[in-house]
């Protein structure tokens, strides 16, 4: 009886990997860099600029069909590497020990950075000081002291900015008091739009480009120039601060692809990481990784067109 046991168990396990060899090779064969359908999980700190590449990217190849999921990082990293995602667009590389379960996989994910962001800080408009320096922020998320910040407002316990200033306070967790969170970025803006002495930490891409919806609740607050560590000067996350590597609450994003074909995701990062795709990433307020390049028609001849 155990024999027969074990013998339907191999069969079964069999079966089921025949069909799921079967199924990934389907995939791959109703499926191109140009054509098909796939889902793109993203950092919804990052969603704006996500939506705006696949837009264009949609409308230029017709018959390509990306559906945008956005979630925290700590559920976008964990459905990638649950196999839950294939394609994924985040604000981090991944951890050695996350590709070393990759690699057990026999998977190589392909890494493509196409963006610089921001960390804006934000308050109400009309308070008494548009500077902040990154210690008095470092010092509050410590624990230590007294300060003049009321409170630090978060999107996300598990968003990648809470995971960025952890890493950048040096702590496991922030104090009990003082730190509040909420689920999305437009509900950090509306909070702080409303209250005095409050501190929202919040993508730049959620303040350059807003929902309509938004539009009149972003005017209620200042974007706040920051004072990095080794620095004496303040500089606000504009693209040129970010370019020349002033403002110092930058990172890097990336598509990461883990189709293991050459499916829609190659095709996404390809065009995110190409000319169009970084004009769309300069239109929209982030800093490209590489300068668009510009064209100019050469006249043989000055026409005069006040003849």
């Amino acid at each position: 009886m155990l024999k027969y046991s074990k013998v339907v168990g191999l069969v079964l396990f069999v079966f089921l990997f025949v069909m799921c060899n079967q199924k990934s090779k389907n995939e791959s064969e109703n499926e191109t860099i140009l054509k098909g359908s796939v889902d793109v999980t993203v950092d919804e700190t990052i969603k704006q600029i996500v939506d705006d590449q696949v837009a264009v990217f949609e409308g230029t190849y017709y018959d390509a069909k990306i559906t945008v999921k956005p979630k925290s990082e700590v559920e976008l990293i964990n459905d990638l590497l649950n196999k839950k995602a294939k394609v994924v667009v985040t604000a981090r590389k991944l951890t050695n020990e996350e590709l070393g379960r990759f690699e057990k996989s026999k998977i190589k994910p392909r890494v493509t950075p196409f963006a610089v962001d921001g960390i804006a800080l934000i308050a109400k408009k009309n308070n008494n000081d548009t500077l902040i320096a990154l210690k008095t922020v470092i010092d509050f998320l410590q624990g230590k002291g007294d300060s003049k910040i009321k409170g630090i407002v978060f999107d996300n316990p598990n968003s990648s900015t809470v995971r960025y200033m952890k890493e950048l306070a040096k702590v496991k967790d922030f104090p009990s008091a003082g730190v509040f969170s909420f689920k999305t970025n437009d509900e950090v803006i509306k909070f702080v739009s409303e209250n005095d002495e409050m501190i929202g930490v919040v993508g730049v891409n959620w303040l350059s480009q807003p929902s309509p919806d938004m539009v009149e609740t972003i005017k209620k607050i200042d974007v706040l120039s920051v004072k990095g560590l080794n620095d004496n000067e303040y500089y606000s996350p504009s693209q040129t601060n970010i370019a020349l590597n002033k403002y110092p609450l930058a990172r890097d994003l990336f598509i990461i692809n883990c189709q293991g074909y050459s499916g829609l995701g190659m095709g996404l990062a390809s065009f995110m990481a190409g000319e169009i795709g970084q004009r769309i990433v300069l239109k929209s307020g982030l800093m490209p990784v590489k300068t668009p390049g510009r064209k100019f028609n050469i006249r043989s001849q000055i026409i005069n067109d006040k003849e």
